[in-house]
């Protein structure tokens, strides 16, 4: 884990790879729990005997729960001390380039793209990557935008 103190330490970031997270396993549990979550039971993620003869050979995680998983994976890669709060201000970019099997494990990369001042803090850009243990392909790409404000 990365750790800076106050948002100059968190500029001297900028440009740089801040890693990897640890492994998460994607469980159909979690799959499960997300459709019940937002109403998205389409049988791709839930039903494992049909999705089995499906198009990826079992059930596969929704994109957004893919999406969402980046926000406790990134907080074992960046941990900012010395702010008031940090908000995600939104994303500008995201695709997901392959299809996360239940039972893989995922990862996360994250890249600090630029830190700029704005009122009341700093608005930081990352390029997150998530990586699929064994795929070359990633999950999903994303461009990210958070604010720290002191």
């Amino acid at each position: 884990m990365v750790t800076v103190n106050g948002l100059d330490e968190l500029k001297g970031l900028a440009g740089k790879d801040l890693g990897h997270s640890s492994w998460l396993e994607v469980t159909q549990e979690r799959v499960n729990t997300f459709a019940d979550a937002t109403g998205d039971h389409q049988w791709i993620h839930v039903d494992v005997e049909k999705a089995k003869a499906g198009p990826f050979g079992g059930p596969i995680a929704h994109g957004y729960l893919t999406l969402s998983l980046v926000i406790p994976l990134f907080g074992e890669i960046l941990k900012v001390d010395g702010i008031k709060m940090g908000v995600n201000y939104g994303l500008e970019k995201v695709r997901f380039p392959h299809p996360v099997p239940v039972g893989s494990k995922i990862r996360l990369n994250a890249k600090v793209v630029s830190v700029e001042d704005v009122a009341g803090g700093t608005q930081s850009t990352f390029d997150f990557t998530v990586e699929i243990d064994g795929v070359a392909k990633p999950a999903c790409v994303a461009r990210t935008v958070y604010r720290q404000y002191v």
